[in-house]
Parts: C-alpha cells; structure tokens; sequence
C-alpha cells in the first residue's frame, strides 16, 4: 500500500476502535435496564453475561472467516451486527429484546477486536505498530468514558436514556461508509489457517494459559466495576440511578487518562516492573474502596483502581505475542476469547451482591487483582531466567 494510503486509512481503522469503545455501554445500561424492569442484580447481569459470552464462542469462528474475507470485510460484517444491535432497543423494548441485542452487541464488539488488531499490522510499518495500536486503545476509553455521560444526557434532556443507543448506531454507520471508501487493500494477507484444534492446542503452554486468565480477568474487573461501582453509589449514598452512572465514567476517565500516561512510561519502564507497581496500587485502593462509605472517597479510590488497571490487558497481549510470534493470529483469537470474562465474573457477583450486598460481590474482583499481581511477579521471573 502507497504512503499516502496508508495515511488516509489508517483514520478510519482508528475511529473502529471508537466504536469498540461501544460494548461499555452495557454498565450503565444494566443500572437502567434494572430500574426500568424491577430486576433483581442476579437477573440484571445476565446483560453483561449476553454481551461477554460471545467472546468465549466467537473469536476463534472470526478469526477462520477473517481468513477467508479479508480483514476488510471482516471489520465491515461486525460493524454492520453492530447497527443492527443499537437498533433493537430503539423499536422494541422489553427485556427479551434486551438480551438479544446485547448479544449482538457481543457478537459484533467479538468480530471487530479479532479483526481489526492484525488490521492495524497490514497497513502501518512494524515499528510503528505498537504505538498505533495504543492509541487505538487510548481511542476506546474515550468513547467507553463518553458511554454513561450521553446516557445521562439523553435521560435528563431527552427524557429517554435508550436515544444513547440512535447515537451509537449513526456512528457506526459513519464508520461503516469511511472504512469501506478509506480502505481498499490490505497490506498483507494472512497466512494462518486457523481451526478450533490448533488455537486450543495453545492451551497445553502454561505460559499461555497463565496469559489467557490474566485477559479473562482483567476484563471481569473491568465490567464489574463498570457495573457494580453505580450500583455501590446508590446503596452507599443514596444517589439517583442517572446520578450513580457517572461513577462509571469516573472509572473509564481514570483508564482513559492512565492509558494515554501508560504509553509514555511502558517506553522507559520495564512492563513487568509496571505491572508490578499498579497492581500493588490497585489492591491497596481496592481494599479500601471496599471500606469507603462517602461520596468522595468512593470518588477517589475508583480513580486510583481505574489508573492502576489502565494498561494490564496490552501488557499482557504483548507478552502472549511475544512468546510465539509464528502463531500471532491464533493467539490474538485466544486471548481476545479470553475477553470471556466478562460472562463468567459478573454473574458471580451478582449472585453474591444479592445474597450479602455490593461489597461482597466487589470482593470477587480483589480474588482477580491478586492472580494479576501474581502474574506480574511470574513475567519478571520468566525474564531473569531467560
């Protein structure tokens, strides 16, 4: 591809990463759907489960039909689930219509991260891969941080939070229509043939393993407290289900500016040593978040867990890609199953913040930070004895 093609569609490819950004939405939309339905929290975070399931049983099917269709296409076909899925609610609206576009949701928020990562490497230099691709991450904060302030808005002056979802299906369309103009070509094809067996086969590595839980997990704390922090406001504070919902954007500002600040220390500091120091943070903020009971400190230490967590998940895709660089797409499909986690965890606290309250399911994702500090410690291990 032509230097001046590569300038002009790597913008397009960028704003795909916005739209990732999208799949957040379900933490505040579980707070209204809850609100709107009387829902219990256990039946509530069968949302999240009907958006992060998919990613268990999606990745390594879109990673065979990227295969076959290009990269290109592939993005184009999760872009227009995408539509679809922010269309549903606008027309139907019960809780059954709910689960199933949030499932779509899932599906095309499954086709477009397997995709649209190994994109970016067809249309930029090798040096300058990583850097396009933290970028494309710092991109999808943004918009996971814009998620509940346009859901508030849409509430408070549209007197309707689901025109959050009208937003989102024409900027999808918008990226849809500048992919399709922007890029005509991929940079290189890919080589892979990928099958359910051979991705699985990575599980027999322990080294990957460990990797693919630290994925899982890094996930499930970050759509448990995209889920729970709202409902922990309420109970703790007494605010209002709109009002409440900025604590999710609290908490993805926190990760957009630790993001943005990550990419400029990871260039100077050892991403081990990185990890090391944030999780350390992360788990003292943790423990006291579980102990906060006012408006401010709540404020502050989601802050600090939401800087402290920021750049886990590329620090432990690069460590998977490094280990087996030959087998780059099929453990790119892995670890973006791994995103999975989502499913598994919320359920979990759902179950116990109904039993025993919102601490007690926030409790579970103190379980996860500890295996992520553990895991920290093993990469740094793995380095001095290489």
């Amino acid at each position: 591809m032509k230097q001046s093609d590569i300038k002009f569609a790597i913008l397009p490819i960028l704003f795909g990463f916005f739209v990732m950004g999208f799949v957040d939405v379900v933490g505040i939309s579980t707070n209204y759907v809850k609100h709107d339905f009387g829902l219990s929290d256990t039946l509530a975070n069968l949302i999240p489960m009907m958006v992060f399931l998919w990613f268990a049983v999606f990745s390594i099917p879109a990673g065979m039909l990227m295969g076959r269709i290009g990269r290109r296409n592939t993005v184009a076909v999760s872009l227009g689930i995408t539509i679809v899925a922010m269309l549903l609610p606008l027309f139907f609206y019960d809780f059954t219509s709910v689960l199933l576009a949030f499932a779509l949701l899932g599906i095309g928020n499954t086709i477009l991260q397997v995709s649209l990562n190994p994109m970016v490497a067809s249309v930029v230099s090798p040096g300058k891969v990583t850097s396009v691709l933290t970028l494309g991450q710092f991109l999808k904060a943004v918009s996971s941080f814009l998620g509940p302030l346009i859901a508030g808005a849409a509430a408070s002056f549209w007197g309707d939070w689901k025109l959050i979802f009208a937003v989102y299906a024409a900027t999808t369309l918008l990226s849809l229509v500048w992919l399709l103009v922007g890029v005509h070509e991929e940079g290189k094809k890919t080589v892979q043939t990928s099958t359910f067996a051979t991705v699985c086969s990575l599980f027999k590595d322990r080294y990957i393993g460990m990797l693919f839980l630290g994925i899982l997990f890094i996930v499930g704390i970050d759509v448990g407290l995209n889920t729970t922090v709202p409902k922990l406001l309420i109970e703790k504070t007494g605010m209002s289900v709109s009002e409440a919902g900025l604590g999710s954007s609290l908490y993805f500002s926190a990760r957009t500016i630790g993001a943005f600040i990550g990419a400029f220390l990871l260039a100077r500091i050892a991403s081990d040593r990185f990890m090391q120091c944030c999780m350390g943070i992360a788990v003292i903020g943790f423990v006291l978040l579980l102990m906060a009971d006012s408006l401010l400190w709540i404020s502050i230490l989601v802050v600090i867990v939401g800087l402290a967590c920021s750049n886990v998940f590329s620090i432990i895709f690069s460590y998977a890609l490094q280990h087996l660089p030959e087998r780059d797409n099929e453990i790119s499909a892995l670890m973006i199953m791994g995103v999975s986690g989502g499913a598994l965890i919320t359920p979990l606290m759902g179950v116990l913040s109904d039993a025993l309250g919102q601490v007690a399911g926030l409790s579970l994702l103190l379980l996860c930070l500890l295996y992520l500090g553990w895991i920290s410690f093993r990469l740094q291990k793995r380095k001095k004895n290489v």
